[in-house]
């Protein structure tokens, strides 16, 4: 986004900060313990967040699996559950979606459990991957997929459910990526898929979702957000 000293999490959306809202959200659903990766401008993020966070800095940014890896370290072992979601697209999502997909996930007895949705436009988004059960058989990015994948209109928006032991046994394990070097939070989806773990998923379809990678996308949230917050 070339944000110059903010973080893209920073930038404002209906006159707040992306973050503020899915912070909103988090408290709302009583989340025991908030967890921030920083990185980049990670000033601008803690000053206007202030200390009440517990911040976890992510020095060489190498992708989401790197970053929950960062983190991991810092949650208590109490904690067995951990809910992992972007600061910069979380602002549409509703309370109710995160209950319910915790919901499913502690019923199910996953290993892990991913939110999907179902969208008209699924362009430069990762397709969600079944087999003929309807289970989850993996997640291949747009630049990856066949032309008949491409056609696939469920998509991952990166809000996951995670045990904790699930976390531990297999962050380590996830593949760099041969084309950014980075390593990503969809390999735990072939891994658990692989070694037999219980993957579940959430899906959804009635949601006013936008993953903001550009000025673009943001004038459309932008749109998005005040029409919602207007109620039409």
């Amino acid at each position: 986004m070339k944000s110059g000293e903010l973080n893209k999490v920073m930038i404002p959306l209906a006159g707040r900060p992306m973050i503020a809202y899915a912070l909103d959200l988090l408290k709302k659903i009583d989340i025991q313990k908030i967890l921030i990766v920083v990185g980049f401008a990670k000033e601008s993020v803690k000053k206007f967040l202030g200390p009440q966070f517990l911040y976890i800095e992510q020095r060489k940014r190498l992708g989401t699996a790197h970053a929950v890896k960062c983190a991991l370290a810092k949650i208590p072992a109490l904690f067995k559950e951990t809910l992992v979601l972007n600061g910069d697209d979380s602002a549409f999502y509703r309370s109710e979606t995160l209950e319910n997909l915790i919901d499913k996930h502690r019923e199910k007895g996953a290993a892990m459990t991913l939110l999907t949705i179902e969208t008209k436009n699924p362009q430069g988004l990762g397709r969600i991957l079944r087999n003929a059960k309807g289970e989850i058989a993996g997640i291949v990015e747009e630049k990856d997929a066949s032309q008949n994948q491409q056609k696939i209109k469920e998509v991952n928006p990166a809000c996951y459910v995670f045990q904790r032991s699930f976390l531990k046994a297999y962050l380590s394990k996830v593949r760099k990526s041969p084309f950014s070097g980075e390593y990503y939070l969809t390999e735990l989806v072939r891994l658990g898929v692989e070694n037999g773990e219980k993957v579940e998923s959430l899906k959804i379809k009635d949601i006013a979702w936008r993953g903001i990678n550009n000025w673009e996308e943001l004038r459309q949230a932008e749109k998005m957000m005040r029409r919602l917050q207007h109620g039409n």
